[in-house]
């Protein structure tokens, strides 16, 4: 099945995604590329709970259409970054395996920080792994496989068993093109030896405590008009996010009106909706809304002081700011 950022919960729970095998392993592959990978796989490990994460839309539905046609009913796949997955998606000690075959290696000099196979997302992948699950790590390129190893070994929290990779791996459409060509590839599973503390990320789910949401309290004017609204941009000016505000409407609620801000950040995009809801003294409620349950990023929580400044800009009185 082809999932939606706003199929998942934050964090969600095997057993709500695959409510007829919630006791089997559960296994996250990042970059199923064409979706070769899995269908072969899958059967020699008695078919575990799947799920892809890629960022190709059309990756998405080759891949799809394979696990059709294996009849693998508890997969899933995803069009979304493996970052916001692990950490907004995948529950603490959930996962027997995360699976990387064939990441971009980034090879220029100084694009390291680029690369997946680091410190920070292996630490958070250990926190994810039960006890004694792995990354599985299959590549062609030997200096990033020398990298990977390293920055595993830096954790302190994988042992490092270097074996053959599964045949699955070598039948993938990248890993055929290298071996038509006489070359070999490397393969690696750091297997989690010890529980790591959560990392801090500036990517977290949507909050259950209504007081982490971001929020702003002001004073609008009478005068308001929301047909005068245009289309409005505000960039960081350290690149790090620009945010458009698309569209602003009433809602069929008379006391509620809605923006829907368009927010980019790197290679992350989100759309999320910005509630303003007059309360019975008067002011006025500007939040996050939970439609397509949102993962709070900086950049979306510069969505919210984006409606706010654009309200202030109309006559609006900030009384309080919680973003």
């Amino acid at each position: 099945m082809i999932l939606r950022l706003s199929d998942f919960q934050f964090p969600d729970a095997p057993a709500r995604l695959y409510p007829d095998t919630p006791d089997r392993d559960w296994y996250l592959e990042v970059g199923f590329g064409d979706g070769r990978f899995w269908p072969h796989l899958a059967p020699t490990l008695d078919f575990p709970n799947y799920l892809g994460v890629e960022i190709s839309g059309v990756s998405l539905l080759k891949a799809h259409r394979r696990l059709r046609d294996a009849r693998i009913e508890n997969a899933h796949v995803t069009k979304l970054l493996a970052l916001p997955l692990v950490q907004g998606v995948i529950p603490p000690e959930s996962l027997t395996g995360i699976i990387v075959n064939f990441p971009d290696p980034w090879p220029k000099a100084g694009h390291e920080e680029h690369r997946l196979l680091r410190a920070p997302f292996l630490t958070l992948a250990a926190n994810r792994l039960k006890l004694g699950g792995a990354v599985w790590f299959t590549t062609d390129h030997d200096e990033y496989f020398e990298f990977a190893c390293a920055q595993a070994r830096d954790t302190g929290l994988f042992e490092l068993d270097f074996t053959a990779p599964p045949a699955s791996a070598l039948e993938t459409k990248y890993a055929l093109k290298w071996r038509e060509l006489g070359l070999g590839v490397n393969h690696v599973r750091f297997r989690k030896i010890k529980h790591p503390d959560a990392p801090a990320f500036d990517i977290h789910p949507y909050p259950a405590e209504e007081a982490h949401v971001p929020h702003a309290i002001l004073t609008l004017p009478d005068t308001l008009d929301l047909n005068a609204f245009e289309k409005f941009t505000a960039r960081d000016p350290r690149g790090a996010y620009t945010v458009i505000l698309l569209e602003a409407y009433r809602s069929v609620r008379r006391d509620e009106f809605t923006f829907l801000a368009h927010v980019v950040e790197d290679e992350l995009t989100q759309e999320v909706l910005v509630n303003v809801t007059r309360r019975a003294d008067g002011s006025s409620l500007v939040r996050l809304g939970r439609f397509g349950g949102p993962i709070i990023t900086t950049g979306v929580k510069a969505a919210v002081a984006t409606v706010t400044a654009w309200l202030e800009e109309r006559g609006g009185v900030v009384t309080h700011r919680g973003y």
